[in-house]
């Protein structure tokens, strides 16, 4: 069993997973960086190889059973175990549109990649997370997720015009977080939801303020906590956020 850090984030070719990917490896964690494009994932990996930090590239599509089971089997005969998994990687389907409007086809696809293969892939991961003397899970949620504020009479989040799917999808997951804490509450394992800001990646636009550097942020804070840090929490920039 390896006596370093082993941390798995998910969807790190790009964006905020591949910033979350540097600025785990530079201290000094082995960090796979999760991928289901093998051309991107490998370039992406090489590159931050090149910065001289430990980072290999693992084939990942999330949706897909059999990638899932692959790379727990790779994560178990080579490390024997997970001390952090970051589930980065997320979708945002179709053009923004009323409630009332959305497509079912929608709906599935967003939820399969922002919940339930999440779901999926935590549940195979688990027993590799247990073998780790101080394992956290990191989900990347989003503040679109906060009941709260969506239901708030001057929050612009409720607007007619958000992607309900995206939004219901990780409130849906910041359900999963809490049960998942919940159930881990008697172990040396933190399980929580982050979300990065409002980011500069192909989902966020060019429009926002934040770049990479800060959407990585948060999710690295949660994936090494101390001992003595949070679980079951809502954060951004190390502050709670309303549920």
């Amino acid at each position: 069993m390896s006596s370093k850090k082993i941390a798995l984030v998910t969807g790190a070719n790009k964006g905020i997973g591949f910033e979350t990917a540097r600025q785990l490896a530079a201290k000094g964690i082995t960090v796979l960086l999760g991928a289901r494009d093998d051309k991107r994932g490998l370039e992406a990996a090489e590159k931050l190889k090149k910065e001289g930090l430990d980072v290999q590239f693992l084939k990942l599509d999330v949706t897909d059973a059999a990638s899932q089971d692959n790379a727990a089997k790779f994560i178990a005969d080579k490390f024997g175990k997970l001390d952090i998994l970051i589930n980065n990687a997320g979708v945002a389907r179709g053009p923004q549109v009323p409630a009332s409007q959305g497509t079912a086809e929608q709906w599935r696809e967003t939820f399969e990649t922002n919940l339930f293969s999440l779901i999926s892939l935590t549940q195979k991961l688990l027993p590799l997370i247990k073998k780790s003397d101080d394992g956290r899970i990191v989900n990347l949620s989003s503040i679109l997720g906060s009941l709260t504020l969506n239901s708030a009479p001057d929050s612009p989040l409720g607007a007619p015009s958000a992607t309900t799917a995206y939004h219901a999808s990780k409130a849906a997951l910041n359900m999963f977080t809490v049960h998942l804490a919940n159930e881990l509450k008697d172990t040396p394992i933190k399980v929580n939801a982050a979300h990065p800001g409002w980011v500069k990646t192909d989902m966020g636009g060019e429009a926002a303020p934040l770049g990479v550097e800060e959407g990585a942020k948060t999710s690295v804070w949660l994936a090494t906590l101390p001992k003595d840090g949070p679980t079951g929490g809502y954060f951004h920039d190390g502050e709670a956020l309303p549920w």
